[in-house]
């Protein structure tokens, strides 16, 4: 039987509002110990989180029940299925009586008003909090059992599949990023006991020199301006956070602009120039670069490396990115909480060096399939958004009575 069809059976005059004190009693949990943290222990542990925050030995809460963050991601509703530690920044839900109203429909009905939550949160102390008072007052809609049980049934089934297919788009996303660091290394893998390469693809033989670094590039550091010397237009300029978090393999435009005063006094990259972040807080990202390739030199901040050099620089820009690269790096790094590759640590990286008719050639296969990949990139997380809010709207009607 559909929804509107139970409706009008059990609820000719419509679907009585209650507040949410009237079937519910709102606690707070208890404080959370870092003594008593455990992270192979079988409880999770919520707070004031969107996940859990580690794991106990014990728990104070049963399983299935609902819970809305206190403070900081203030009016967050979950919906825990079992046994946990709620912590003093999470509010846990009890229904009162189980036969007048489900934990499940409760959870949904919360979530669907959980954007209202978060709109009107209070700022004490300019911690963004939800008080215990504001969920009291919320209103739901309590309709009779057999309703709740069928809304419950339709939900669980689109939340599953909703799931699994935004899994699905996850895990291709992922694939297209391991099969492009796949085909790049594969690319640009030549023996380094070879002087040449059998192409199969071409049914010919590159010929390709390994030298270092520091025998066909000229390495200095980069510095002198910082995030505070930025301006809404003017001279361009690469900051060397902006390598981890903005650029790709290479850019023809930067994002950021410094005045005349900072840009003379900085290092400057030219066009064709590689411009690497030589500073990280991991291994892993210690020496991500960007080829500029723009038609102006730009002021480039401290904590980098600037190549210059007379080869292809994307060809340059690809192996910096590749997994051979990342092995020689390794053995170059030094420094615990801050890791860091001097510029001339990096003269000994071995290249392996084709002609550059050979280098543009490697350049344009893996700049068609970094297009597909980015294209890939922006179109699923795309897809999963419209799939989320796909999933929103269904879920709103359905809890719209």
């Amino acid at each position: 039987m559909k929804i509107d069809d139970l409706i009008r059976t059990y609820c000719p005059e419509g679907v009585k509002r209650v507040r949410l004190e009237e079937v519910c009693k709102t606690n707070m949990g208890e404080f959370v110990r870092k003594d008593k943290q455990n992270p192979n222990g079988k409880y999770p542990v919520y707070n004031g989180g969107s996940t859990n925050t580690g794991y106990y030995d014990e728990y104070n809460t049963a399983a299935n029940k609902v819970i809305i963050s206190a403070r900081g991601a203030a009016g967050f509703v979950n919906y825990i299925n079992v046994p946990f530690w709620a912590g003093n920044s999470c509010h846990v839900i009890s229904v009162l009586d189980k036969d007048d109203l489900l934990e499940k429909y409760l959870y949904y009905i919360l979530k669907n008003q959980e954007q209202d939550l978060i709109n009107h949160q209070q700022k004490g102390g300019g911690v963004p909090a939800v008080s215990k008072k504001q969920i009291d007052s919320l209103l739901i809609p309590l309709p009779p059992l057999p309703i709740q049980q069928t809304i419950v049934s339709y939900l669980d089934k689109l939340t599953s599949l909703t799931a699994e297919l935004e899994a699905e788009l996850e895990a291709e996303l992922e694939l297209q990023k391991k099969r492009y660091d796949f085909y790049r290394n594969r690319l640009l893998s030549f023996a380094p006991d070879s002087a040449t390469q059998f192409d199969a693809r071409l049914n010919s033989t590159t010929p390709v020199k390994w030298v270092k670094l520091g025998e066909i590039a000229e390495i200095i550091r980069g510095g002198n301006f910082q995030k505070k010397d930025f301006v809404e237009s003017g001279y361009p300029c690469i900051h060397y956070g902006q390598i981890y978090t903005h650029y790709g393999t290479s850019a023809t435009e930067t994002i950021t602009y410094v005045g005349e005063d900072v840009f003379c006094k900085s290092k400057k990259a030219q066009p064709n120039d590689i411009v690497m972040a030589v500073t990280s807080e991991n291994i892993e990202d210690v020496c991500k670069c960007v080829a500029w390739i723009g038609k102006e030199p730009i002021a480039v901040s401290g904590h980098t490396a600037i190549i210059h050099h007379q080869q292809n620089a994307k060809y340059l820009s690809y192996y910096f990115h590749t997994a051979m690269f990342a092995e020689q790096k390794k053995k170059l790094v030094h420094g615990t909480k801050v890791i860091e590759v001097t510029p001339k640590a990096l003269e000994e990286i071995l290249i392996p060096l084709p002609p550059l008719s050979e280098q543009e050639r490697i350049v344009g296969i893996l700049d068609k399939y970094e297009t597909l990949v980015h294209n890939t990139q922006e179109g699923i997380p795309a897809l999963i958004a419209a799939v989320k809010q796909k999933y929103e709207y269904y879920r709103e009607r359905m809890l719209t009575f």
